[in-house]
């Protein structure tokens, strides 16, 4: 099982934004590297979820190309995608893994549906999700 490591200010931005989407879900891409078996979450991009949906969500096509440039300026590479589950817990659901299309991506799912939001990290590869071990640090 991979690490995952995401700053605390990012989860608390991603917690902000996901909120103004409301009622729909949210939706973006991580950027960063990984250094001996730990992905580091540098740079997180939030983008417009196309279907405005609060069940399921496309990135913008022109968002997500605008932000794998700014990766690649930033000397940074893309290392996975985060949406939210405005009324379901924090597991992909049937849709999530069918579309989780790249096995070396980290798929981050931040639940909504109690009074504390709940962020995971999963690895999901031919159908089946594994929960990544996700570190929030200051």
């Amino acid at each position: 099982m991979k690490k995952v490591i995401i700053r605390k200010r990012d989860v608390e931005e991603m917690i902000r934004y996901a909120g103004e989407q409301l009622p729909n879900e949210a939706c973006g891409l991580l950027a960063g590297s990984d250094q001996g078996g730990e992905r580091i979450i540098e740079k997180i991009y939030y983008l417009t979820n196309t279907d405005a949906s609060n069940e399921h969500f496309s990135m913008d096509p022109r968002e997500q190309l605008q932000a794998v440039k700014d990766m690649r300026a930033r000397g940074l590479r893309p290392v996975g995608n985060w949406h939210s589950h405005p009324e379901s817990p924090s597991r992909p659901s049937k849709e999530d893994k069918r579309l989780a299309y790249d096995p070396k991506a980290s798929y981050l799912i931040l639940s909504l549906m109690e009074a504390k939001p709940v962020l995971r990290s999963f690895h999901i590869e031919n159908g089946e999700a594994e929960t990544e071990n996700l570190e929030i640090r200051d």
